[in-house]
């Protein structure tokens, strides 16, 4: 069965997150992405692929907004969310609202309360930009 938005952006946090923790173990994205996945997708592969290429670029935008705080701060499934919902307003035709929404219901979730303000305020000011 075909999996939602939602859904496959919730694989997107997943692998993102593992991502994280593991990329000082070189970590093969590939095989994060064919373990999280039972049918290729390319939405996923797209924003997996999409997050890490400008991973750089994403983070100073992210930390451009935020106050007295950094992306590499927040609690990693935070960063994880924040991260795919700049690269979709950035590098995709997704509308920001929908976008600034579905990050919002992963954050409700996965992150604390302090975590989901900073996320919707930084995103917030960067549909504004």
């Amino acid at each position: 069965m075909a999996k939602t938005r939602s859904e496959l952006r919730n694989i997107c946090m997943t692998i993102l997150y593992q991502y994280d923790l593991f990329k000082k173990d070189n970590i093969d994205i590939d095989e994060l992405i064919k373990d999280n996945l039972e049918i290729d997708n390319d939405f996923v592969k797209d924003t997996v692929y999409g997050v890490i290429t400008h991973q750089n670029d994403i983070d100073s935008i992210a930390n451009k907004y935020m106050k007295d705080w950094t992306i590499d701060r927040i609690e990693k499934l935070g960063a994880a969310i924040l991260r795919i919902a700049i690269f979709e307003i950035k590098y995709t035709d997704t509308p920001p609202i929908v976008v600034i929404n579905e990050a919002l219901e992963l954050a409700k979730v996965y992150s604390d309360d302090s975590v989901r303000k900073i996320i919707n305020a930084v995103l917030d000011k960067v549909i504004k930009e």
